[in-house]
């Protein structure tokens, strides 16, 4: 579907909204207000949406696709050398991936794909890397392959840019001044997976690629894909095709944006089941805030007739415990209980081996 299209046409049985956000992104006075109206519209009911004209440049796309091709293409011995560990980075093979705690079904196998996982690029003498802080380690890039390092890192620089220009949006939308996530922004925590889905047995619905499941953050951007897959659990009960609109990004909030908003806006589950007769990749980006900030219910989100759900918690607390539901490697981490994520923590059992 073209954008032109796109506005013209219902995109997701006319419950995904195309938000062209160039204008806003420009600076145009008065552009905020009426895409604010329509994040919020579009978070209470369905938890996706699309961005169009979003200013990251279509090459920055094309390159990182195409580097993670090449990269999947690799000897396995040489992906497994930089193996995920306590930090979550780097490549996670086959098998290495189990959804423990999804709110739409049981979950006992594995995904069927493999990933990269790229975080913020620092030095080693980064302070939060010196600290050993959670989840923050060092980039783990194929010493042979600069041309991963480059193109994903230009993409991640890009799309980290973009994003944090959409947070104001969404505070705007939850009746908040535009400004009210800035500290929580100012260091943000974003993450870049690079996934290869190989093709699976259509036959089977015992297999996905990536099974049901909602996302820990605050916002998850995923960029056109003509390899097709990706579907949406709307809160009727049915699965949808997510939209594709040509240079537009598909955009669904989190956990944790359900949980700060005392479940005002919607953590929709999705997943991807790849029947195209050809192996899909994707490139996810996983705009979260900086691990210190404190989520608790957003005083526009609570009243005497709708108090607070959840307990207030770290961020990086809450993304550690979640990391613990779906990794084998973070087993011997140390992570909050169920019982200090409760009532929010979605868990249907923990981890076994």
């Amino acid at each position: 579907m073209s954008l032109a299209a796109a506005k013209t046409e219902p995109s997701g049985q006319g419950r995904i909204p195309v938000l062209d956000i160039g204008a806003y992104l420009a600076g145009e006075v008065g552009a905020a207000a009426p895409l604010a109206r329509a994040i919020a519209r579009t978070c209470e009911d369905t938890g996706f949406l699309v961005v169009a004209n979003h200013g990251v440049p279509q090459h920055l796309v094309d390159d990182t696709f195409a580097v993670a091709q090449h990269f999947f293409a690799r000897p396995e011995g040489d992906k497994l050398a930089l193996k995920v560990g306590k930090y979550n980075i780097g490549y996670l093979p086959f098998g290495g991936q189990v959804v423990r705690h999804s709110p739409v079904n049981k979950n006992t196998r594995p995904n069927f794909s493999e990933s990269f996982y790229i975080t913020r690029d620092r030095a080693p003498d980064h302070p939060d890397i010196v600290n050993d802080k959670p989840l923050v380690g060092l980039n783990r890039w194929p010493e042979d392959m600069p041309e991963l390092r480059a193109a994903t890192i230009a993409y991640y620089q890009a799309m980290e840019a973009m994003t944090t220009r959409l947070v104001p949006l969404f505070a705007l939308a939850l009746d908040l001044p535009a400004d009210h996530f800035d500290t929580c922004f100012a260091k943000p925590h974003m993450i870049l997976r690079q996934s290869r889905y190989p093709e699976i047995d259509a036959a089977d619905d015992k297999i996905a690629s990536l099974v049901p499941h909602t996302d820990s953050g605050f916002m998850t951007l995923l960029p056109p894909n003509k390899v097709q897959g990706l579907s949406i659990n709307l809160p009727n009960g049915q699965w949808y095709d997510a939209p594709y609109v040509e240079d537009a990004f598909v955009v669904n909030g989190g956990d944790i944006l359900h949980r700060w908003t005392n479940e005002r806006f919607l953590s929709t589950p999705h997943r991807v089941r790849n029947v195209s007769g050809t192996v899909r990749y994707a490139i996810p980006f996983f705009c979260d805030p900086d691990h210190d900030t404190i989520i608790e219910c957003l005083p526009s989100c609570q009243s005497a007739d709708r108090p607070a759900k959840y307990p207030a918690i770290k961020f990086g607390d809450y993304a550690l415990w979640f990391a613990a539901q779906r990794y084998q490697h973070m087993q011997n981490v140390k992570t909050p209980t169920a019982a200090e994520v409760a009532p929010g923590a979605r868990a249907t059992e923990a981890w076994k081996s």
